[in-house]
């Protein structure tokens, strides 16, 4: 039996109009990189956060093809504020994360943000990252401009943060 006799006119109108628009909707499910200009943005996703947790933090892989170019700031809806953030060892081996004025993309080279270095920072979030779910996220660089990204809240195991959590076991080098 072929699709014409099982399905009704409108089912199959329905049915191609579904697969026309699912590669455009595809990028979006299936984590594709974000690209503009010579920057290509990847693995965007934030860990899940506890109830009462008041921060959260986005990491990414930035591809930089082309110039040097730098994250001059972030903007999501998710928190009071959003800041570019790092860690440093002090001199007692404590690491402390610390806020930067800018996050350096420099030429034909990749960039990760990652737990433990350089992320985006979410301070006073407005109610937790839930697992599975998403949100938006602008980057703003100095040369390429705006570049919007969705950011996937993942779980992990041992508990919300993965026994790490966003006050990270360590001191944070300015007060929020």
């Amino acid at each position: 039996m072929s699709i014409h006799a099982l399905c009704s006119p409108a089912l199959r109108r329905a049915l191609v109009a579904a697969a026309a628009i699912l590669p455009l909707a595809y990028p979006v499910f299936a984590g594709e990189p974000v690209k503009k200009g010579s920057i290509e943005v990847s693995q965007v996703w934030a860990r899940a956060t506890a109830q009462g947790q008041a921060n959260g933090a986005a990491y990414m892989t930035i591809r930089n093809h082309g110039e040097a170019d730098r994250i001059l700031r972030a903007e999501a809806g998710v928190s009071r504020k959003v800041e570019l953030h790092t860690h440093q060892i002090d001199a007692q081996g404590v690491a402390r994360m610390i806020e930067i004025p800018a996050i350096e993309l420099p030429a034909h080279t990749t960039v990760e943000l990652k737990p433990g270095g350089l992320h985006i920072m979410f301070i006073g979030l407005k109610e937790p990252l839930e697992a599975g779910k998403r949100f938006p996220l602008k980057l703003v660089l100095e040369k390429a401009g705006e570049i919007p990204l969705e950011v996937e809240v993942r779980a992990t195991s041992g508990g919300a943060m993965g026994g790490q959590g966003q006050e990270h076991g360590h001191k944070h080098g300015q007060t929020h």
